[in-house]
């Protein structure tokens, strides 16, 4: 076991935690900095990003307004959103989109060479800047670039953070696995930001990244800091079937129809005003109903059901300009050229809006409001809650970049006023034991399969806790989820050797997964209301007087302890959702 010592540790190499990384390098030259990624960090899930990032750049064009575009976050969040989070976020962005210009991110232009903006879902105007659509690849690609010039970053690439060491209500440093090696590094550190992304794999049909487990929330969890608003999984409503492949909401936003079996726009039904230009959570749920209704198609070779997603009236020319990728996955994956064949989709999980319990700063708290000393999350993994009970399209990269530069500022300032305690007890005793966990398993004679367990992990989630939840579907899932968690207990690592253990890798990741399905399918039962993302057959009204409050989910031996905290309201009152 190799013991490492770093000013700052960053853990998850995407977007936020790269921005984290170059934000602490340029505080000071003298700061050590470690970014430590599962993958190599270009691979990061960021890359897949394809929209766009929001931002008032031109306030009062069309009427646009730092204001109009909190508000248009607080009332897509369904008024579950931290309003001075929200307001937060807004003021920031557009200066983090200008950041990424001076960094040489291509943005679309016009032919005066200004920065060319798109409507997305739930946004009152265009706002919405965007490098066709592979936004994320550009701004993950820029500040890769940028971070290499820093001779004070140290990259980790396929290391696999495992666990995190608290004392107390201290943080000191991480446990991980060099993957290529198998061997374990302990990262001791006066500083550390978690940015992992999120957990959408907890699921089987998604839009997300293999890689995207949930490692940072669940190690997180299992150190004993609470989670936040873990119900509320967002399914974004065009996913490519049957494989899930993101097809960007920017698809929509350029101009593209949502089309039943009956030839109809049924959005007119669900959204009259915005149309396939509403909220996801209300264009999964129009979706679905329609497909339950008997107006969608199935898709032969899965058998899989779905709507269709007409791009043809766009033409080929703008689909090649504005949606390259969406026209070459099309074609790649099912044969299709959009120009001139409807793409079938149907909604997929997409994003966590829960998180890591954090504060506005996105100090991790390990209860109520109590800042663990010396961590930080960023991005996804963290929750503000800047987004509520449903997140807006390309609001997502604006918070990746806002609170990865934020934390990184402020990783950096504590660094620097405090010392790193050397050989301290309670990081060499917490890391025997993580490496006696997994040590354990390859002694193990375990009977249980890992892939079958994910198998019917997956199976369980996609059917019983997706865009329509029901009573009786989340007990099941309850019950089945404790079954699964159990047998976990007696899994088998078939590969004993120690170098590039993907076999390890999964069952560690499952392990991870099955703790943080846990916490959703528990936190969602809690919460008796439809309400964004969480939309429930028996209670299908929003509940202001008994759930207008963010969950907590705390973790003991059975299952998570649920307690509640209340939302920040600074300026706006709830309303009905009117789209």
């Amino acid at each position: 076991m190799e013991l490492l010592d770093y000013d700052i540790v960053i853990v998850g190499s995407g977007l936020a935690g790269m921005r984290a990384a170059l934000a602490a390098a340029r505080k000071s030259d003298k700061l050590r900095i470690a970014l430590v990624s599962k993958l190599h960090a270009m691979r990061s899930h960021s890359v897949s990003a394809e929209g766009g990032i929001s931002g008032v750049l031109y306030p009062g064009e069309n009427g646009d307004s730092i204001e109009l575009h909190a508000f248009d976050t607080i009332k897509g969040s369904d008024y579950l959103a931290d309003q001075d989070a929200a307001e937060l976020l807004v003021q920031e962005a557009p200066k983090e989109i200008r950041f990424f210009d001076h960094l040489g991110v291509p943005w679309n232009r016009d032919e005066n060479g200004k920065i060319v903006l798109r409507p997305f879902g739930g946004m009152s105007v265009p706002r919405t800047a965007f490098a066709a659509d592979k936004t994320g690849f550009f701004m993950l690609n820029a500040l890769y670039d940028n971070l290499l010039s820093f001779k004070n970053v140290d990259i980790f690439h396929e290391h696999f953070v495992t666990s995190l060491i608290l004392d107390g209500e201290t943080f000191r440093g991480f446990f991980a696995i060099d993957l290529a090696t198998g061997n374990y590094k302990v990262f001791a550190t006066k500083a550390g930001i978690i940015a992992t992304g999120g957990c959408g794999r907890v699921y089987g049909f998604t839009t997300t990244a293999y890689s995207s487990t949930g490692d940072g929330i669940a190690i997180a969890y299992k150190a004993g800091i609470p989670l936040k608003d873990m119900e509320f999984v967002q399914f974004h409503p065009t996913a490519l079937v049957p494989s899930g492949i993101l097809i960007t909401e920017a698809a929509r936003g350029e101009g593209g129809y949502l089309i039943n079996s009956q030839g109809r726009r049924f959005m007119e039904d669900y959204a009259k005003s915005k149309m396939e230009l509403a909220p996801r959570d209300i264009v999964s749920r129009a979706i679905i109903s329609e497909i339950n209704q008997g107006r969608g198609f199935v898709h032969q070779a899965s058998g899989m059901s779905h709507v269709l997603l007409d791009l043809r009236h766009l033409g080929e020319d703008k689909i090649d300009e504005r949606l390259p990728m969406i026209k070459e996955i099309s074609l790649k994956m099912l044969g299709i050229n959009p120009a001139k064949e409807p793409l079938p989709v149907r909604p997929a999980t997409h994003f966590t809006m829960g998180g890591i319990h954090t504060n506005i700063l996105g100090q991790v708290l390990i209860n109520e409001d109590k800042p663990v000393k010396g961590l930080w999350a960023a991005g996804e993994c963290g929750c503000v809650s800047v987004h509520g009970a449903n997140r807006l399209g390309s609001n997502s990269l604006s918070q990746c970049v806002i609170w990865g530069r934020m934390t990184g500022e402020q990783a950096a300032q504590f660094a620097l006023n405090n010392s790193l305690e050397k050989q301290n007890t309670a990081v060499v005793s917490k890391a025997e034991e993580e490496a006696k966990r997994i040590d354990a398993l390859f002694s193990s004679d375990g009977s249980e399969n890992p892939y079958q367990i994910r198998k019917e992990m997956w199976d369980t989630m996609d059917n019983l806790v997706y865009v329509y939840r029901t009573v009786e579907g989340l007990q099941k899932a309850r019950q089945k989820i404790a079954e699964l968690k159990a047998r976990f207990s007696n899994v088998r690592l078939e590969d004993k050797t120690r170098v590039y253990n993907t076999n390890l890798r999964d069952v560690l990741e499952l392990g991870n997964m099955l703790e943080l399905a846990q916490v959703i399918v528990v936190c969602a039962l809690n919460r008796k209301e439809t309400r964004g993302a969480h939309a429930m057959v028996e209670y299908p009204n929003r509940d202001d007087k008994n759930f207008l409050k963010h969950t907590l989910a705390f973790r003991t031996p059975e299952e998570p302890r649920i307690s509640y905290i209340p939302v920040k309201i600074t300026k706006w009152q709830p309303q009905e959702r009117k789209y």
